[in-house]
């Protein structure tokens, strides 16, 4: 197999997989693995190739490094390149190891039993497969980190001493996405958006909070139906409000996630609660022969119970470990792309966004930040960063339609869901997040504050119910601070001349 790496990439190629490199180079590291070995997964977002010039091109997709960084056309020296300048990928690693088979790799351990990297794939090669190496365990070498906490975001250091490794794996084989530190990412952590909040909210007075702390639940609760499409009776929209109040407060396991499908769903007659037991997907039917027509398609469901296992492990060991809005990504973008239930799928996705959050405190306490309005106003980007995952993986999934109109799954997809790049996810929901911090807490609690003001006012004018003042600044506010012809003469009749134009100059005054 080693030759056949040699022969494959004997020289510098234009195109590989149809990706289009920026100037000719030779595959290095993944993409020489993936096509040596015939892998049938998801391009790293990011593949290597050794270019003819002296210095490292980054475009595209691609990082060319310099001739004096090439590897030997070995299986042990493309992995450890792999290893060493792209990350972790841990689908093209499994369905590696599932190729090569035992023998390759207890050859690069036993030729050098101390190496850092071959005790690296030695472990990740066990973790992934389960599968225990004929190979005494590890006596010499000094321990070393399974991902590189300078490329990807880590979990704790738990020591395998076997191997003498420190596993800082961010899950487990059963659920284990990865994030790569990128510019954008370490910029948004470096805003301290939890200690922003904490400032916004202490400027807001004790009882203004807790309007608008009301108000942007509702808010939430309401936008995450809007994203669905769903136009809901109030008492549905206020029941999921106060479902997603007590987010954080129990651990997320297949009984918390089953409850809280029976509170988004409400009337369940024509829905299968609980887990699938078919296919799923996300897209259209043909009009005629109303054949499947996927953009997405979901976990297979004979995979469910062991990916929300992986869930709950994720959500009860490593949440805490990691930043708060990348543990809310992974694990919420995680069950959405499972998409576990026939419905409610979108809106628990979203519910897990504030779980992460106010387990771990990073919400001010009694404010839950309504990230749903901030994704509904960005609902174009939230598609994209969606269809990011789903394009890569449809085209790899098997599939067959049923005569339901539904889809059967004929190849194993279980490792696209628990081993997916969240890189693109987690930069979405920061900015996200930003957005409600910076910009929806301040100014809800700014127009609370100035409505209250105009109540006031009003009152100075003339004695209305709240009911009235309520409408009436409904008509100045939607047009233009100006009460129409059609409120002055029926709901505000009442309302002398003088009246209008003092209450017209108050909210002009205010708004």
């Amino acid at each position: 197999m080693e030759m056949s790496i040699q022969n494959r990439f004997s020289g510098p190629v234009t195109v590989f997989h149809e990706r289009r490199l920026p100037e000719r180079g030779i595959p290095a590291g993944y993409a020489v693995l993936i096509d040596a070995y015939d892998l049938h997964v998801p391009l790293p977002r990011t593949l290597s190739a050794i270019g003819e010039r002296h210095r490292i091109i980054e475009e595209g997709g691609w990082r060319l490094y310099t001739p004096r960084h090439a590897p030997e056309a070995t299986l042990e020296d493309q992995l450890t390149f792999a290893l060493k300048n792209e990350g972790l990928d841990l689908i093209v690693l499994k369905r590696l190891f599932q190729a090569t088979g035992v023998g390759p790799i207890e050859e690069i351990v036993n030729a050098t039993p101390t190496g850092s990297y071959a005790r690296r794939i030695w472990f990740l090669y066990e973790w992934l497969t389960g599968e225990r190496l004929d190979l005494p365990d590890a006596e010499r070498g000094a321990y070393v980190e399974i991902v590189d906490p300078k490329q990807q975001y880590a979990g704790q250091n738990e020591t395998s001493s076997r191997h003498r490794v420190k596993n800082n794996l961010p899950g487990t084989p059963d659920f284990c996405p990865l994030v790569f530190r990128t510019e954008t990412l370490e910029r948004f952590i470096a805003l301290g958006l939890q200690a922003r909040a904490q400032e916004v909210v202490a400027a807001v007075p004790r009882d203004l909070l807790a309007r608008t702390a009301a108000f942007l639940l509702l808010k939430d609760s309401k936008s995450s139906f809007a994203i669905e499409g769903e136009s809901p009776p109030q008492d549905r929209i206020q029941r999921w409000g106060r479902a997603i109040g007590e987010a954080g407060k129990r651990p997320i396991d297949l009984d918390e996630l089953l409850r809280l499908q029976r509170i988004v769903i409400g009337d369940a007659r024509f829905v299968h609660m609980g887990l699938r037991t078919e296919g799923g997907f996300v897209g259209e039917h043909d009009r005629d022969t109303r054949m499947p027509i996927p953009d997405h398609i979901s976990a297979r469901h004979e995979d469910l119970n062991a990916l929300i296992a992986g869930l709950a492990a994720f959500d009860a060991k490593t949440v805490r470990q990691l930043d708060p809005v990348i543990a809310a990504a992974v694990l919420a973008f995680g069950f959405v792309f499972i998409h576990p239930f026939e419905d409610g799928n979108g809106r628990l996705h979203r519910y897990l966004i504030h779980h992460v959050l106010t387990e771990h405190q990073f919400n001010p306490t009694g404010v839950v930040f309504p990230v749903s309005a901030a994704i509904l106003e960005r609902i174009d980007d939230y598609r994209r960063v969606l269809e990011d995952y789903s394009a890569q993986v449809l085209p790899l999934v098997e599939w067959q339609p049923t005569e339901n109109g539904n889809v059967r799954v004929l190849n194993d997809t279980g490792d696209f869901y628990r081993f997916f790049d969240a890189t693109p996810q987690a930069e979405f929901l920061f900015e996200c997040v930003q957005k409600t911090i910076e910009q929806d807490l301040p100014e809800e609690a700014e127009f609370l504050r100035r409505y209250d003001a105009f109540r006031s006012r009003l009152g100075m004018v003339v004695d209305m119910p709240d009911r009235l003042s309520d409408l009436l600044y409904r008509f100045l506010s939607q047009n233009g601070g100006k009460l129409s012809q059609r409120g002055r003469e029926r709901e505000f009749s009442a309302l002398t001349g003088e009246e209008v134009k003092r209450i017209e100059g108050i909210y002009d005054e205010i708004f």
